[in-house]
């Protein structure tokens, strides 16, 4: 009887069901159910839909069914940082902020009056960003105090889900890293800063590592779904995912989970949480079997996905890649990290006004606009390699490039001519993978990652691209 593993990848704009299952000794996946995802105003907040995703969630495994290919175990991976408050009969208190939302807005400032940014980041190894969930907890608390106070549980949105679907309240660990509230030595709470800024301790659940079992679907999912299967924790934050889906079987390698967010980084057994890895904004969030990913967060695809949208999805992306190679020549760049893309009302003229303001040309076309941000991605993936050769002391020979961005074919050269490594791109469905992997791993298809990284490998293969500039 074949065995099937469903991953449910939920994304900022969309989520899928994939099933994985191994055959002739290849892992296959299949597409059984897509559905749409986005951020919407509410009380003046940016918000995600909890139920209606619960319920996108619950039609997806429906299809499993109608399918006739039950899956063994399942698993759900979201983004990070993103949380729900849960009162004493487990309702949602408040609204579901998104991480977009601007109420982190000066938030920084009221940490650092509590904390050091510096003492926080020893603490925690993780890097600056306004909206890791810290913030949101400091704007939850300097705006709406009471429902902190009536909180009786916090959980990230995966965990919430498998809450959802199991009844069992758990914290996945590397999504809990993503909150900045996680000692990476212990791998536990911070519960001591969690006293400094006064957030109750007791919201905080058990930490809980990929490939746990959470048990089966409870008897009201089970009755909705028309079956049962267990639910295995994978690396519920997706780019925890990816990694572990990366086809390598050495670390001579620097990885890119591209998709929204591009994540630049290494794997490491220990955090790094030296005053030198702060200043250069590089953070170590947690991964499969204790592992650390650490890696820079990069603006990625976001921007060329928002000037898509901008110009009403008449191109696909292969379209934009391929009218951006034809305006190679517009040499204009903008620093894909500046705070203005970050959730802009205009993504291109956002992008016009940064050029104007730094003295540089504007772009004219679609085309040159697209070229902007393809080479402003590859160039920031320069830079970033150069920094993780420098806090490492060691130099690697590729990148791997894996998750929907690998699927640009000039991104990929432009990033090989940008660092001079050698290039591996795909998977590209590295998160939905990683997810499957982990369940595999736990029912005991693979004896450890690198035999499943080599099944990755063997399945799907890479696409290679070397670098085109004269002496790389």
């Amino acid at each position: 009887m074949q065995n099937y593993y469903l991953a449910v990848d939920i994304g900022a704009s969309g989520g899928r069901h994939i099933l994985g299952s191994i055959h002739n000794g290849k892992l296959q996946l299949e597409e059984i159910y897509r559905f749409e995802n986005g951020l919407t105003e509410k009380d003046g907040h940016l918000c995600w839909d909890l139920e209606i995703l619960f319920l996108e969630i619950q039609k997806g495994m429906k299809k499993c069914k109608e399918a006739g290919k039950i899956p063994a175990s399942m698993g759900v991976d979201t983004w990070g940082v993103d949380f729900v408050l849960l009162d004493k009969e487990d309702k949602v208190l408040g609204a579901a902020v998104g991480y977009r939302d601007k109420r982190t807005d000066g938030m920084d400032t009221e940490v650092y009056g509590i904390i050091e940014e510096k003492q926080l980041y020893n603490r925690t190894g993780i890097q600056k960003q306004i909206f890791n969930t810290i913030y949101q907890l400091m704007a939850v608390e300097r705006t709406e105090p009471d429902i902190l106070q009536r909180a009786e549980s916090l959980l990230m949105i995966p965990d919430y889900f498998h809450f959802l679907l199991t009844g069992r309240k758990v914290q996945e660990y590397t999504n809990a890293t993503t909150t900045q509230l996680v000692n990476p030595i212990t791998k536990d709470w911070d519960y001591a800063l969690l006293d400094k800024l006064g957030i109750k301790n007791e919201i905080f659940q058990k930490i809980t590592m990929p490939g746990t079992s959470l048990g089966h679907l409870s008897r009201e999912i089970c009755r909705e779904v028309g079956f049962d299967c267990e639910v295995v924790l994978p690396g519920t934050h997706d780019t925890a995912s990816a990694v572990l889906a990366v086809p390598a079987c050495d670390d001579d390698y620097v990885y890119i989970s591209s998709g929204t967010w591009s994540l630049m980084g290494i794997e490491r057994m220990e955090a790094d949480c030296r005053e030198e890895s702060r200043l250069a904004n590089f953070t170590n969030e947690g991964g499969y079997a204790y592992r650390f990913r650490y890696l820079k967060n990069i603006m990625g695809l976001w921007m060329i996905q928002s000037v898509r949208h901008e110009l009403d999805d008449q191109y696909s992306f292969a379209e934009l890649c391929s009218m951006a190679e034809k305006s190679s020549s517009f040499s204009s760049l903008v620093d894909v990290n500046d705070q203005v893309f970050l959730s802009p009302e205009n993504m291109s003229q956002a992008i016009k006004d940064y050029l104007e303001g730094t003295g540089q040309k504007t772009p004219e076309s679609v085309g040159e606009l697209a070229a902007c941000v393809y080479n402003s991605l590859a160039k920031c993936y320069g830079e970033a390699v150069e920094e993780i050769e420098r806090l490492t002391g060691r130099t690697f020979k590729r990148i791997h490039i894996v998750g929907g961005g690998s699927n640009a074919d000039y991104l990929n050269q432009l990033t090989a001519d940008y660092t001079g490594k050698e290039v591996c791109a795909g998977p590209g469905e590295a998160t939905a993978l990683g997810n499957i992997l982990a369940q595999m791993l736990k029912a005991g298809n693979f004896a450890s990652i690198t035999e499943a990284r080599n099944c990755v490998y063997d399945s799907f293969g890479v696409r290679v691209f070397k670098s085109r500039k004269e002496g790389k």
